[in-house]
């Protein structure tokens, strides 16, 4: 039974994005996994990393909840929209309290290398946004996919990742919208 995390950075419950985190939960239980979900929007923390990396802060109890179940996890599907070319604040200050040293990777001695702590596992990013994919991809880079793709889950030894770029969803049909509900739920049925 594959352990599935899904990770919800939309903070508006009401997103198309809660609804795709809902398809593929479902294909994923309809396939046997073991689902667990973390949205972002209900935890109790303090998403600045007030100290920079002088000086660690405390975690919070949800956040060490996370972090169990990122360690619990063997696939990880990240959910959320494109803001501004990036992911919405709370999940950048998600990353930046959760996936620090010690947790996600360790620093070597005497090395400008990394051990990646979180090998093993696979990931699946889904992002949403109001740009077509392929102007996103061509005019920008995917700055938010390369972020999260490679500079946390591959940087930290979550080396396969697999991306669902959705768009533009702003003036779509309800057939789009529909069309990737099911294409979403097939990929937790996969298991991708």
């Amino acid at each position: 039974m594959k352990k599935i995390l899904i990770i919800n950075g939309h903070p508006d419950k009401e997103s198309y994005c809660f609804g795709l985190a809902a398809a593929y939960k479902k294909g994923a239980l309809a396939s046997g996994a073991d689902v667990q979900e973390i949205n972002i929007r209900d935890l109790q923390f303090d998403p600045n990393l007030q100290f920079g990396y002088r000086k660690r802060c405390e975690l919070e109890p949800d956040l060490i909840k996370a972090r169990e179940l990122i360690l619990w996890s063997e696939h990880m599907v990240w959910v959320h929209p494109v803001w501004w070319g990036s992911y919405p604040a709370i999940m950048k200050g998600f990353l930046d309290r959760t996936f620090l040293k010690g947790f996600a990777y360790a620093a070597r001695e005497n090395s400008v290398w990394y051990d990646k702590l979180l090998k093993g596992r696979s990931a699946r990013i889904i992002c949403t946004m109001d740009t077509p994919p392929w102007y996103y991809r061509l005019m920008f880079s995917r700055p938010s996919i390369n972020a999260l793709k490679k500079i946390t889950m591959q940087f930290t030894g979550v080396k396969k990742v697999g991306v669902s770029a959705i768009g533009a969803v702003r003036n779509s049909k309800e057939s789009f919208r529909t069309k990737w509900l099911a294409k979403v739920e097939r990929l937790g049925e996969l298991g991708k």
